[in-house]
């Protein structure tokens, strides 16, 4: 057994005393230092832009440069802006991640849960947007992503047809997702607005944002050409790698 010196010991017991006084915020702040060592880590309070992984016109000719200036310099600083505004009052919730925002809905104040759902769906929707794309799109999905697509879907192809039909016809504005439930199983699910997966617990693993500040630049009204082009960016790697925590989270 250690020797400890009286120092040590007061040290040690005033943590104990200090995490027992913090309780809830003590656990979200434990919670954010492992979503950090894990790669996973969104930050909290007050939330920041996270930069491009690549240039502008890195995923041209699929998406171009002015879009992809716009969507993410102002439509998600937007959000982030909101988000932080939303939340300035209320320091009880500046050590959440946006995740925990989402996931714990009901935590967050009346008056201003409509516009965390919004704006922290917005952040958490775009961030993970700019990473499972990139400039040279890996074609189709390796391991054990590829194999639960196989099992669930029939074949790639089959999803990649259902999940473009999913983006295809959703009406109005929002997203299509390829998500991780329960069990490790897959589906594709359709989301209007900026609303995430996460607001159901379940984990989003592939998303496609079909709002038209998405697109319309280059395609117009025409969001199957988008759709389409789109696949020829997806970075199956960063994919697969959300699948495997997707996985992990639920073990």
């Amino acid at each position: 057994m250690p020797h400890w010196n009286r120092r040590q010991i007061l040290r040690g017991a005033g943590a104990g005393v200090l995490t027992l006084a913090l309780g809830p915020l003590a656990t979200l702040a434990q919670e954010r230092d492992r979503d950090k060592e894990k790669g996973r880590g969104r930050g909290t309070y007050p939330f920041k832009l996270p930069p491009l992984p690549y240039a502008y016109d890195a995923l041209e000719p699929s998406i171009d440069k002015m879009t992809m200036q716009i969507h993410h310099d102002k439509h998600h600083q937007a959000y982030i802006n909101n988000l932080n505004n939303a939340l300035k009052e209320h320091e009880d919730l500046h050590q959440m991640s946006v995740v925990q925002l989402l996931r714990n809905l009901d935590k967050v104040p009346k008056n201003i849960q409509a516009v965390v759902r919004n704006n922290a769906g917005g952040h958490a929707n775009h961030t993970m947007f700019w990473e499972i794309m990139g400039p040279e799109g890996s074609g189709k999905p390796e391991g054990d992503l590829a194999r639960a697509i196989d099992e669930t879907f029939g074949s790639f192809s089959k999803f990649q047809e259902q999940f473009s039909t999913a983006a295809k016809t959703l009406f109005g504005s929002g997203w299509a997702w390829l998500v991780g439930e329960s069990g490790g199983k897959l589906s594709i699910v359709q989301k209007s607005n900026q609303d995430s997966p996460h607001l159901d617990g379940k984990y989003p693993i592939l998303g496609l944002d079909v709002w038209e500040h998405a697109y319309y630049l280059k395609y117009r009204n025409e969001r199957p050409r988008y759709v389409e082009a789109w696949w020829k960016v997806v970075n199956w790697k960063t994919a697969g790698e959300r699948f495997a925590r997707a996985n992990r989270s639920r073990g």
